[in-house]
This record gives C-alpha cells, structure tokens and sequence, in this order.
C-alpha cells in the first residue's frame, strides 16, 4: 500500500536499469531540496537552497569522496510534477553512479518510494487527475504510434473534460430535484419537468456513445491475440511470415513442420497484434507434433480472433469441416482465410461457407496478394467496424468502463421511475455521480488507487 504523507521525502532512480548516457535519481517532498544540498558541492559555489537558479553543475560527495560529476534540477512547489519541491540529479549513467547516489539520499533522511507514489503525489495534490495519473503510464507502455496518442489524449484531458461536462450536467440535476425535496411548500416553479427528463435522457445517450469506445481503446492500449489456425500443410507459416514480412517461421512441404507455437507482435492499422503461428490440428501418433496440437488449442481459446487456413487447391475437405465445427464454439470471431489463389484463383466454397465466418479473405502468402484486405478485415473485426481515431475520447480501461455503466444504469433505473417521488430520484442521481467520480478519482477509494499506482514503476 502507497501511504503518503506531507511529511514524507521520497527518491528513487526514474531511468531504466543498465547502463545508458544518462541516469537520474529524483526526489520529492518538503525535504528534497534541504537533502540534496546536503550531498551537492556546487562548481561555483552556488547554494541550491537559496539560488534562483534551477540547474547546477557539481559534484555529489559524500565525505571526502566525490561519487559523479552531475547535474541538479531544482523545482520548487508548486511548479513540479508532484507540486512538492522536487529535485532531479542527473548522474553519468550505469547502475553503481546512480545506486550510490540514491543510496546517500536515504542516509541524509529520504525514503525510498514506492512504485507509482511520485504520481500519485501528482493525483493528490490536484496537478492530474486519475484519468491522466493512469495515461502517464500508456504512454511508457505505448507499443504503437497510435496507442501513444491515446495516451496522449488522455493525458490532455480529453475524457476527464467528457466526464466533467456529465457530472456538472447531472449536479444541476440533483440540485433541482433536492430543492423539490427540501421546499415543498415554497413557491418555486415546478423543478423535476419534463424537460429535465429529456436533458438526463441525453446524458444516458453520451455514456452509451461513451461506452462504445472501449473496446477501440482497450485495443490500442493492450492490443489483441490473434492465432493462426488450420490442418497441416495449408499455409500457416507462411502467412504467418507474410504479415510480418518477414522468413520468422521454417516453410516445407512436409505436414508437421510447425511443432511448437511461435509468436510475435505486428502492428495492424495502429493496433499491437500478437499474431500466434500453431501446430497443424489433426491426430497424431508423434509426441512433439502432439504437444505442439495441445499448445495450438490454448492458443485458440485465448484469441480475440482466429483467422482459419484453408486451401484454394482443395477448399472444404473434410477435415477442415471438423475443424469449423470446433472453431465455431470457441464464440470468437473467424476469418476464413483461403491460401494458395495463386494456383487456384477461383476456389469454389460451399454456399453455406460463405455465411458462417465473420469474413472470408482470398490470399495467395506465397505472392502477398490479398494480404493488405486480410489486414483491413482483421483490423475491422477487432474494432467491430468502428472507424474511431486513437486521439479521439476514448474509454481505455476495464475499470472506467465499469464505473461507467454502473453510472447509466443508475441514471436508466431513474428514468424508468422518473415519476417516482424526487427523493428516490436523488439516490439514483448520487449513485451515477460516485460512479463517475471513480473513473477521474474524485470518488475512489484507497485500495482502488493503490492498485491502479502499484502497477506503475518505481520513480513515476
């Protein structure tokens, strides 16, 4: 659990460990500027507490022994990342310079922070709030361009401005409702009319609209599983190297060749997919090959999308009807994915093939004809046909889009009772806006934001 108090100065190495140009070790709190001082020797004998300037060249002793020849940055609240003083020494990189450092730091009184508390100093001390606290780390872990500008996006405070207009919409709402309540006998004009219906109606509409995002923002933020299914000697390897263009898995004739499960990540219209190149799935006699079947299987159930090989020289044999038939009760989206059109440009499929799959792409891997309208079917079923932008509002998170849907479900339960009396419509309206609160961390409780600011690393 991050405990945090006013009293507290917290340091920690914020750059990554191993050797690098340049390694910083930073610290927060009331006391950060008195500790750094304490080890600092400037170059030209300035005083770090009572310059105006913000960055020294110097050395950091300890005794008579000079540990790095480093610059200090001086931020002093409230203008710093947490709103503390906050100071920033930039070592020559490698783990002994900083780890020294960092260790002289606890000696003079700091102590070590804790995973995420830098941000979360941020969060409680009302620089960011929990939608941006929780965009600073999307945008370390952004594996594309466009998960990088989801981030960004929530960053700006995009979502938290969505949030805000729904919650002042629906305080406005309970204030009228609540002076229905509490002066019945004044004389005011009617309060909870039909209009305030429509407006809350309206309200409902936009958490919908909301809510339809998060699949597209879970996407570019986590990225998707998909795996590569068929019987032997279909193709698989091959349209596997085709989409990462590149010779990754070994090509033969001979069925079985691919025995154990290979992955790799591709980006596919600004998605990070984990494309999974498995086994041929039939029966066999081979221990390995076996093993190989029994890891293409986990593969299966754990994809967000199967793309299902077969032949263009031999669609729909019997095999590969077996093989719908299981892919069918997995309940995840299937491609139909029709290999080989090079030596036979015009397969013909069973009529009622053609209906059963989510799409059906004609591809030759050999050639890469086809492959970029695989991608754009691949792409379209991930994001179930939505065309939303990564710098668009976007739900990005499980836990927003809970939050959310337990808020319009409180606001649909009070339209439904909206002639109720006005003090059973203020619960429900109280109840989506804690709802609310919890996604921009007005609301939340302290076992929520420990766990959202433990998964950040040490020095965020």
């Amino acid at each position: 659990m991050i405990r945090t108090t006013p009293e507290d100065t917290i340091a920690a190495i914020s750059t990554p460990h191993g050797e690098g140009a340049i390694g910083i070790v930073r610290l927060s709190g009331p006391d950060a500027i008195r500790i750094a001082a304490a080890v600092f020797r400037s170059t030209t004998g300035l005083d770090i507490r009572t310059s105006p300037r913000r960055i020294f060249h110097g050395e950091i002793r300890a005794a008579d022994e000079t540990l790095d020849e480093v610059l200090v940055h001086v931020m002093r609240a409230p203008h710093s990342y947490t709103c503390e003083d906050v100071v920033e020494i930039n070592a020559h990189g490698g783990m002994a310079p900083v780890q020294a450092i960092l260790e002289l730091l606890l000696e003079k009184g700091a102590r070590l922070a804790e995973p995420g508390e830098f941000t979360k100093r941020a969060f409680l001390n009302g620089r960011i709030d929990l939608v941006q606290a929780e965009a600073v780390i999307d945008r370390i872990r952004a594996r594309t361009r466009a998960g990088l500008r989801a981030a960004h996006a929530a960053a700006s405070g995009a979502l938290s401005k969505a949030i805000a207009s729904m919650r002042d919409a629906l305080l406005d709402a309970l204030a009228r409702i609540e002076a229905a309540v509490d002066f019945p006998e004044e004389d005011l004009p009617e309060l909870v009319t039909p209009e305030l219906r429509t407006a809350l109606n309206e309200i409902a509409g936009k958490m919908q609209t909301l809510l339809e995002t998060s699949e597209a923002g879970r996407l570019y933020r986590e990225g998707a599983a998909a795996t590569i299914a068929g019987r032997p000697n279909v193709g698989k390897s091959s349209l596997f190297n085709a989409l990462l263009r590149d010779a990754r898995a070994i090509v033969t004739a001979q069925p079985g060749t691919t025995r154990d499960l290979l992955e790799e990540v591709i980006t596919i219209q600004g998605i990070p997919v984990r494309i999974s190149d498995t086994a041929g799935l039939r029966q066999s006699h081979d221990e390995v090959e076996r093993l190989g079947v029994d890891k293409a299987r986990n593969a299966l159930t754990a994809a967000d999308i199967v793309l299902f090989v077969i032949e263009a020289t031999n669609p729909a044999t019997p095999e590969d009807e077996a093989l719908a038939t299981d892919l069918e009760a997995l309940g995840v989206p299937v491609l139909l994915v029709v290999n080989k059109t090079d030596l036979n440009p015009g397969p013909t499929l069973p009529a009622a093939w053609r209906g059963r799959f989510a799409g059906v792409c004609l591809l030759s891997a050999q050639t890469g004809a086809g492959l970029h309208e695989l991608e754009a079917a691949l792409a379209g079923q991930l994001l179930h046909g939505t065309c939303l932008s990564p710098s668009e509002v976007l739900i990005t998170r499980v836990h927003q889009r809970d939050s959310l849907r337990r808020a319009r479900r409180a606001l649909q339960h009070l339209l439904a009772e909206f002639d109720a009396s006005p003090e059973f419509l203020s619960i429900d309206l109280r109840d989506a806006l804690d709802a609310l609160g919890e996604i921009t961390g007005e609301t939340a409780t302290e076992d929520v934001l420990d766990r959202i600011f433990s998964s950040f690393c040490i020095g965020k």
